[in-house]
C-alpha cells in the first residue's frame, strides 16, 4: 500500500530488487524504439506504394489509352511477383539475418520507383509494376517478423494488432492524399517522385533498428513444404483469399467507379479518408481485445462488418451509401485482418515465425490479384454492378466459411492452449 518511492527510500537494500524490477519493466514495453521503427518503416512502404494505387487505373487510361481488362492484367503484375516470391521470403527471414534481408529488399524497392518515372510505353510500365512486387513481398514479410521479434512477448497479441494498424492506415490514407494531389496538380510525375521520396524514408528508418544477428543455420534440413507456406493453417489462408478478392476490386476501381457512375470527382478521397477511420477505429479497440485472448471475437466482428459494407456498396448506387460503406469496410479489415494474422503466428512454431507471415501474406496476394482481374473483366464486359456484386458475394463466401469451419479449425491446433 505504500507509494514506491517511499518505500525505497526507506530501505537502501531494496536497490538490487529495484534494477531488477525496472529492468522487467524495460522489457516488457510495447513502444520500443525498435517497434516503433518498423511501425514507421510499414507506414512508409504501404504509403509509397498505395498512394498511386487507385489512381493508376485512370493513368493507364490518360497515358496509354489501356482497356479496364488490360488494366488489371498490369496492375496484377506486381501481385502475382509479390506471390512468388512471398514463400521463398519467409524462408529466408527464419534462415538468415533478419535485418540484412529486410535492409536489402528494402532498398530494392525504393530504387524500383524510378521505374515509373521513366517508363515510356505501355510494355515498360508493366514491366515495373511486376518486377515491383518482388521487393514489395519480401519487404512485408520481413519488417512484419521483425516487429514480432522485438516486440516483448508477453504483450505479442497486442503488437500484432497495432503493427497492423501501420500498414491498414497507409493503404487507406494514402490513397486520400494521392487523390487530392492529383485533383490539385494534375500531375502524375509528382506523385511518384512523393512515392519514392517515401519510400526512401522507410528505408532510412528501418537501416536504423537494431537488432541481434542472427547465426545462418547451417545444418541441413529436410525441405518440405512447411517451410514455405505454414500448411497447419491453410483452411484460414482459404478465407483470407476470399477476402482479399473483395479488397481487391475495391482498392482497384472505386475511384473510376466513383466517377464514371455516381459523379463523384472529389469525393474519392473523402472516401478513403472515412474508411481509414473505421480502421484506426476498430484497430484501437481491437488491439485491447487481442491482448485479452479475444481472437476469434474480433475476427468474427470483423467479417460480419466487412460483409454489411460490401453489400450496401453493391446494392445501393448513392452517395451516402458509397461513404457508409467505407466506415463499415474500415471497421471491419481493422478487427477481422490482426485476428487472422494472430491466428497465423499461433499455429506457428517460434522458427516459424517468418513462415506464418509469409503465409497470410500469399493467401492475401492470391485473393487481391484474382480480384484486380476479374473486377477488370466484370467491369469491361458486363457492369460496375456486377463487380461489386461479386465482392459481396465473395465476402459472404469467407463469412460463411469462418463461422462454420475455420474459427473451429484455429482453436483446435493452436499450438499455446
Amino acid at each position: 500500500m505504500w507509494h514506491l518511492g517511499f518505500m525505497k527510500k526507506e530501505s537502501p537494500t531494496n536497490t538490487g530488487n529495484e534494477a531488477v524490477i525496472d529492468e522487467a519493466v524495460i522489457k516488457e514495453r510495447l513502444w520500443n524504439a525498435n517497434y516503433c521503427k518498423t511501425m514507421i518503416g510499414n507506414f512508409m512502404l504501404f504509403f509509397s506504394f498505395y498512394i498511386l494505387t487507385p489512381l493508376l487505373p485512370i493513368y493507364l487510361d490518360a497515358q496509354f489509352k489501356a482497356d479496364k481488362d488490360v488494366m488489371g492484367l498490369v496492375l496484377s503484375g506486381y501481385v502475382v511477383a509479390a506471390l512468388l516470391v512471398r514463400p521463398f521470403s519467409g524462408f529466408l527471414v527464419d534462415t538468415f539475418d533478419r535485418k540484412r534481408v529486410l535492409v536489402l529488399c528494402f532498398f530494392a524497392f525504393f530504387i524500383l520507383f524510378t521505374g515509373y518515372i521513366g517508363a515510356g510505353t505501355l510494355l515498360m510500365f508493366a514491366l515495373v509494376r511486376t518486377l515491383h512486387g518482388l521487393p514489395f513481398g519480401a519487404v512485408t514479410v520481413a519488417n512484419s517478423t521483425m516487429a514480432i521479434d522485438v516486440v516483448p512477448s508477453s504483450r505479442r497479441n497486442e503488437g500484432i494488432g497495432f503493427y497492423g494498424l501501420s500498414n491498414n492506415l497507409a493503404m487507406a490514407f494514402a490513397p486520400s492524399v494521392g487523390i487530392w494531389i492529383y485533383n490539385a496538380t494534375d500531375n502524375f510525375q509528382l506523385l511518384f517522385w512523393i512515392a519514392l521520396i517515401t519510400a526512401l524514408v522507410g528505408f532510412v528508418t528501418v537501416s536504423s533498428i537494431r537488432h541481434s544477428p542472427r547465426t545462418p543455420k547451417r545444418e541441413k534440413q529436410k525441405i518440405s513444404l512447411d517451410r514455405f507456406f505454414l500448411t497447419r493453417g491453410w483452411l484460414l489462408a482459404v478465407n483470407i483469399i476470399c477476402f482479399s478478392i473483395c479488397w481487391g476490386i475495391m482498392s482497384n476501381y472505386v475511384a473510376i467507379y466513383g466517377a464514371e457512375v455516381l459523379n463523384i470527382t472529389d469525393g474519392t478521397g473523402l472516401f478513403f479518408m472515412i474508411l481509414s477511420f473505421g480502421l484506426f477505429a476498430s484497430r484501437i479497440q481491437g488491439s485491447k481485445a487481442l491482448a485479452k485472448g479475444k481472437i476469434v471475437e474480433n475476427a468474427a466482428l470483423g467479417v460480419v462488418f466487412s460483409l454489411a459494407g460490401y453489400s450496401l456498396f453493391a446494392a445501393v448506387e448513392q452517395s451516402w451509401a458509397y461513404y457508409l460503406s467505407a466506415a463499415l469496410i474500415g471497421l471491419g479489415n481493422g478487427h477481422m485482418y490482426p485476428a487472422f494474422l494472430t491466428m497465423f503466428i499461433k499455429l506457428a512454431r517460434n522458427d516459424q515465425r517468418g513462415t506464418a507471415n509469409s503465409s497470410i501474406l500469399t493467401a492475401w496476394d492470391v485473393g487481391m490479384g484474382l480480384g484486380i482481374i476479374a473486377g477488370g473483366y466484370l467491369l469491361e464486359y458486363i457492369s460496375y454492378s456486377a463487380a461489386f456484386w461479386g465482392a459481396a458475394v465473395m465476402q459472404a463466401t469467407g463469412t460463411l466459411l469462418y463461422f462454420l469451419f475455420s474459427r473451429r479449425f484455429f482453436l483446435t491446433r493452436r499450438l499455446d492452449k
